[in-house]
């Protein structure tokens, strides 16, 4: 080839590999998996993706509490309290180019009650839902519950007529409801729409250019949700530039060196806590007193230490109780849980197992490295008791499918776990209610009359004061009843290179109360 031809094929060359813009890409990590379909949505990373490819109704408000309209544009509430009519804005489309209308909002809790996982058990007490015209939904409740405005941010909605296209096969006329196509594929009004996805791997989202609130030029054109990194890895990849914002469950000193290094931390305060869940269907830990000896002979202020990353910035808050602080029917900030080993031993006295010959099985999740220290500390307080344990690490995936069955479910399980829609109904129904044992929020398998009847008046109620002097016995039931340890009062802490700015998890005027909602990816500015 001669030089000028060369020369014109490298420029043609050069001008197609150089894409039209420079586009921004955000890079963050959870744990796997990561679960698509928001109607079996349950975890952290699930939330992530649910809140930036899908729209609620409703939203928390920024810097304090209370509900916004979000798909809706107002609502109203008749007299017996049980009858929530919402008008819909008009202006929102799904991905495929489809309005959203009333048909939609209606079929998404249909679709969520029929397959009956994820969040759906939160909608239990809605007798009916119906749409009134294209542009106005009636949700009837069977009885009055203050939870359920809250609830409604859990519920995702879902283009119908896409889905409908897209049924796969299964029992009745609806078949699966579209769960195949729902767990590979999005059908949201979001303001980013999934363009590849593999739970075990990689998400990777772009931007709506039709998102009905409009996407900021700052925001990033394209995320990537990575699974499964390893915290050293994390730490490399944002020295060199090439990853943005860490999951929670990195180390407190390697996010310390990653501040340290010239990034930032983001933080989220969160309505729930740090547990070591105890199996209440497997002996030894079947008797409260063998419970109550464990959870007065952990050490709670070392715990505290663990999670410190900077003398300023923690991953915990003092746990005074079953309740976090600042919730109904917490405890004082005054009175935090300490360790009392001549009450442990007294109640280890009561125990009808022989100390000696237990084994305790304590789990910790493989992809949350700073569990690992909590199992050593709890195999050595548990020793001064004369107590045998091992240590056994189990990847998230699996340990999902462990606590569906009590005989294969730990011991002991340790969990991150929260208000799930900012309400109290949210963080402890879900880990105690009898009727929602075996999933990976409760594996205590905990059957306690009383505890259900305080969580299904706890739900019903909607004067303040009626749910605080609820929750306060609740807290006392559970505290005397042990099912958990109560490390400490959560606070998430994230590790961020210096190109990402998210307001709402550094500014507590912009903060939101409900987990994960802080990562809505419109609301953040990423340099190029």
């Amino acid at each position: 080839m001669n030089r000028p031809v060369l020369a014109a094929a490298l420029a043609m060359s050069t001008a197609l590999a150089t894409p039209a813009f420079s586009e921004t890409v955000l890079r963050l990590d959870e744990v796997p998996v990561g679960e698509l379909d928001p109607a079996k949505a349950t975890d952290y990373a699930d939330n992530i993706l649910m809140f930036n490819v899908y729209d609620t109704l409703v939203l928390p408000n920024q810097g304090g509490p209370g509900h916004q309209p979000h798909l809706a544009s107002g609502w109203s509430v008749d007299d017996t309290g049980t009858v929530y009519t919402f008008t819909l804005r008009d202006d929102v489309k799904f991905e495929s180019g489809n309005p959203m209308t009333a048909a939609d909002v209606v079929f998404s809790l249909d679709r969520m009650r029929a397959i009956g996982k994820g969040f759906s058990y939160l909608f239990d007490n809605v007798e009916t839902i119906k749409a009134v015209g294209d542009d106005t939904v009636e949700f009837t409740l069977k009885a009055p519950a203050a939870p359920f405005l809250s609830s409604l941010m859990l519920l995702p909605i879902v283009d119908k007529a896409l889905v409908m296209d897209n049924l796969g096969e299964g029992d009745g006329e609806m078949g699966d409801w579209g769960e195949a196509f729902l767990s590979a594929d999005s059908a949201g009004t979001g303001a980013y729409t999934v363009t590849s996805h593999n739970p075990q791997d990689e998400t990777v989202m772009a931007k709506n250019p039709g998102y009905f609130l409009g996407v900021p030029d700052g925001a990033p054109d394209v995320a990537r949700l990575r699974y499964g990194l390893e915290p050293a890895t994390v730490r490399t990849l944002i020295a060199q530039g090439e990853h943005d914002i860490s999951s929670q469950w990195i180390p407190p000193e390697v996010a310390r060196a990653i501040a340290g290094n010239g990034g930032h931390l983001l933080s989220e305060s969160g309505t729930g806590g740090f547990y070591m869940k105890m199996n209440t269907q497997k002996a030894p830990l079947d008797d409260v007193n063998c419970r109550r000896a464990l959870a007065s002979a952990f050490d709670y202020a070392t715990a505290l230490q663990i999670v410190a990353v900077t003398d300023d910035v923690s991953l915990g808050r003092p746990s005074t109780g079953a309740i976090p602080v600042g919730m109904f029917g917490a405890n004082s900030a005054d009175a935090p849980l300490t360790r009392d080993m001549e009450a442990a031993k007294a109640f280890l006295a009561e125990c009808p197992y022989d100390p000696a010959e237990w084994n305790l099985e304590i789990s910790w999740i493989a992809e949350v490295p700073v569990e690992e220290r909590f199992a050593l500390m709890m195999q050595a307080n548990f020793a001064e008791l004369g107590i045998s344990s091992e240590i056994v690490k189990v990847p998230w995936a699996l340990f999902t499918e462990l606590v569906t069955d009590p005989e294969k479910t730990p011991h002991i399980s340790q969990l991150f776990t929260n208000a799930l829609s900012g309400d109290i109904d949210t963080l402890l129904y879900p880990m105690y209610h009898s009727s929602v044992a075996g999933t990976w929020q409760s594996p205590e398998y905990l059957n306690d009359p009383e505890v259900d009847r305080l969580l299904d008046a706890g739900r019903a109620a909607t004067d303040d004061a009626e749910r605080q002097e609820i929750y306060t016995r609740l807290n006392a039931r559970l505290m005397e009843l042990a099912p958990t340890i109560y490390v400490y009062d959560r606070n998430s802490v994230f590790a961020a290179s210096p190109r990402v700015s998210v307001p709402a998890m550094s500014d507590p005027a912009q903060a939101f109360g409900l987990d994960g909602i802080g990562f809505s990816f419109r609301l953040m500015d990423v340099d190029g």
